[in-house]
């Protein structure tokens, strides 16, 4: 019987490290975070949305929305890594040195390029069609604040999905995969692997997912994740994910991920092949998207060998940060 408990006591806790192993702790940790997501939707739908929407109208809901969805995962990740994982927040990729506001202007600068390059690929291709520039949704009184709304909806998912997926999904797998014959670099390849599939299975449920969308969101976790991997903070996957979001529904009236979201600064009509655009799922899904990941990720290759003098992947990102 001691024998029994003390093998499952293995199974679960870490006395070198005095925590959870690797599967309960995160199962635990996602547990606390949907806990909190669920309650704080909960809140936004019922208490504050009809409020803010009755003073600021669509805009005003669209902020809470992406606030409180904010501010439920943050929360859960502070829990999580504090009582769980038992490191710093700052461990997760929030090292504010001289570098980390370098890389996210770089990141926002490269996400923007970067759909502008899918636009006008498309338009000299004859696949997209502009209807109208300046539009607004349903219930949106202009297009400045209907604007600022989707501006705030996707710093806000830039944020969380970032400090998710790479900060506290990868993170925690590279440091449990840590061991022969991966080690610690094997560890984090394996873990970057793992948390895209991880990001490409979350939008399953998105309007018209496919298996190419699919397939193209593995690549775009693996794109996103390359600044992470290689600089083991999340400076320009964060700054990456907002504009790269932003430009794509709300600049150029492309769908997000499947979703059309209300103001575009230039409303588009795509009529191409849906194999190079995506179709109606958006750029994610196309071959268009593929290559523009492809070359934002020797971007990044590029400004990382500039800015750090080399490539090599953060080893420390399987290491325990206390």
């Amino acid at each position: 019987m001691d024998k029994l408990r003390a093998g499952f006591s293995w199974l679960f806790w870490n006395a070198h490290e005095r925590r959870l192993r690797l599967l309960p702790r995160l199962a635990l940790g996602m547990m606390l975070i949907v806990l909190l997501y669920l309650l704080l939707s909960w809140v936004a739908n019922r208490v504050l949305s009809d409020a803010v929407g009755r003073l600021w109208g669509v805009p005003g809901w669209v902020a809470v929305q992406g606030l409180s969805q904010f501010l439920a995962i943050f929360l859960g990740i502070l829990l999580a890594v504090r009582l769980l994982d038992r490191r710093p927040l700052v461990a997760l990729g929030f090292h504010f040195g001289r570098g980390w506001w370098p890389d996210l202007a770089f990141g926002l600068t490269l996400g923007a390029l970067l759909m502008a390059g899918i636009f006008l690929a498309e338009w000299v291709a004859g696949w997209v069609t502009i209807t109208g520039i300046l539009t607004t949704g349903p219930n949106s009184p202009s297009f400045p604040p209907a604007f600022a709304g989707a501006v705030v909806l996707f710093i806000c998912v830039g944020f969380y999905e970032e400090l998710f997926a790479r900060g506290y999904i990868l993170r925690n797998l590279a440091e449990g995969l840590c061991f022969r014959p991966l080690r610690a670099r094997g560890g984090v390849v394996l873990a970057w692997l793992l948390s895209s599939l991880a990001f490409s299975l979350a939008h399953l449920g998105n309007p018209h997912a496919s298996l190419a969308s699919t397939a193209n969101l593995i690549l775009a976790g693996l794109f996103l994740g390359l600044g992470y991997v290689l600089t083991g903070e999340l400076a320009i996957p964060i700054g990456l994910h907002i504009t790269w979001n932003l430009f794509q529904g709300n600049v150029f009236g492309f769908p997000v991920s499947g979703t059309a979201l209300g103001p575009r600064l230039i409303a588009t009509a795509q009529h191409g092949p849906e194999v190079w655009t995506g179709g109606p799922f958006g750029p994610e899904a196309g071959l268009v998207g593929t290559l523009a990941m492809c070359l934002g990720s020797l971007v990044i290759l590029a400004w990382v060998r500039w800015r750090y003098g080399r490539i090599a992947l953060q080893a420390q990102l399987a290491q325990r940060a206390r």
